[in-house]
C-alpha cells in the first residue's frame, strides 16, 4: 500500500512544485541530492573517492519536452565528463534516454547518447556510460539500444544497462546481456507498473533480486548490485565466499547520503563500492522513488536527517 502511495507522489506535479520550493524540501534535497551544479557533484565524487569507493553521477532529470532541452542535457553531460577527467576521479555516469529526448525525438535522443559512450570510450583512462531503466513502456526501447551501442567496436567496456528485479522479464533480458557480457546494474525498481509486468509483493521483488544477483555474480561480468538491503547485502557476501568469487569481481552500489556507515566498512573490507550521486534542481520524482522502492526507508531517512 505504501509503495503504491509513494509512486503516486511521485508522479504528483503540485506536490513536486511545492516540496522543491520549500524550507523541509531544500533540507532534504542537501542531504540525498550533491547540489544543483556540475561542480557541486564533483565535490561529492571527491569525498567519496577519498574513503575508497567509486562514483556514478547522475543529473536528474527526465521527459524533457523538446529538442533544445535534450540538447542542453548532453551539453550538460559532456561538459561533466571532461570535468570528471580533469579531476582525475573513480567516477561513471548515469543517464536516462527520456533526458535525453527519447519521447521527443528518438533518433536525436540515440545520437546524442551514442555520442557520450564514444566520448567515454575514447577518454584516458576509459570511461562509461550507465544507460538507465525507467518504466516498462521505455524497457525494450532501452534495452535494444545498449545492446546496439555495446555491438561498436571500442565500445564494449563503455555502456551497460539496469535492470529492476520486480520486472517479470528481468531473468530473460539479463540472460540475453549476458550472452554479450554487458555490464549490469541490478536495482529493485519503483516505478508503477501492472501485475502482469512486474511483482507487486516485497517478497517476491526480494526473491526475484536474490536469484538474479547470483546469476550476476557468478557470470564472470562485473556488475553493480544496487542495495541498501543488509539482509541481501550480506546474503552476497556468503554466496561470494561459498563460491570463491573475489570481493573485486563487482561492486556494491549505495546512494549518496544514505548509509555512509555502511557504504565505508563494506570498503574497509575489501568490497567494491560505487556511490551513486544524483545532482539538479529535479530531485521530488527520483526522492519518492526511493522511497516507493523500499517504504522502511521513510523511518531510516528520518533518522538520517537527525545526524551529522
Amino acid at each position: 500500500m505504501l509503495r503504491a502511495v509513494f509512486i503516486a507522489l511521485s508522479e504528483s506535479w503540485w506536490l513536486r512544485a511545492v516540496a522543491e520550493h520549500s524550507r523541509f524540501g531544500q533540507r532534504i534535497s542537501t542531504r540525498f541530492v550533491a547540489g544543483k551544479e556540475v561542480a557541486d557533484a564533483i565535490r561529492a565524487a571527491a569525498a567519496v573517492n577519498q574513503f575508497g569507493a567509486s562514483v556514478s553521477i547522475d543529473n536528474l532529470g527526465e521527459n524533457v519536452t523538446n529538442a533544445e532541452e535534450a540538447r542542453a542535457s548532453a551539453q550538460l553531460y559532456n561538459h561533466l565528463l571532461d570535468e570528471i577527467a580533469a579531476a582525475k576521479l573513480n567516477a561513471n555516469v548515469s543517464v536516462k534516454l527520456t533526458h535525453m529526448g527519447l519521447d521527443v525525438d528518438e533518433n536525436l535522443a540515440y545520437d546524442i547518447v551514442r555520442g557520450l559512450v564514444a566520448k567515454a570510450a575514447h577518454m584516458s583512462p576509459r570511461n562509461f556510460i550507465r544507460v538507465d531503466m525507467e518504466g516498462s513502456a521505455h524497457t525494450q526501447r532501452t534495452l535494444d539500444f545498449v545492446h546496439e551501442l555495446h555491438r561498436v567496436p571500442g565500445n564494449e567496456d563503455s555502456v551497460g544497462a539496469v535492470i529492476q528485479s520486480y520486472m517479470r522479464r528481468a531473468e530473460a533480458d539479463i540472460e540475453k546481456l549476458l550472452a554479450e557480457r554487458i555490464r549490469i546494474r541490478l536495482c529493485k525498481g519503483a516505478y508503477k507498473e501492472p501485475e502482469e509486468v512486474a511483482f507487486q509483493k516485497k517478497s517476491e521483488v526480494d526473491a526475484s533480486y536474490v536469484k538474479l544477483m547470483k546469476i550476476l555474480m557468478k557470470s564472470g561480468v562485473y556488475h553493480g548490485l544496487a542495495t541498501h538491503d543488509e539482509a541481501i547485502i550480506k546474503e552476497a557476501k556468503a554466496f561470494a565466499t561459498r563460491e570463491n568469487i573475489p570481493r573485486n569481481a563487482f561492486e556494491f552500489q549505495m546512494l549518496h547520503g544514505i548509509r555512509r556507515d555502511l557504504q565505508q566498512s563494506l570498503v574497509k573490507e575489501g568490497w567494491g563500492v560505487r556511490v551513486y550521486i544524483p545532482f539538479g534542481t529535479e530531485w521530488y520524482p527520483y526522492f519518492m522513488r526511493r522511497l516507493a522502492e523500499r517504504p522502511a526507508n521513510v523511518l531510516f531517512i528520518a533518522k538520517n536527517l537527525l545526524r551529522r
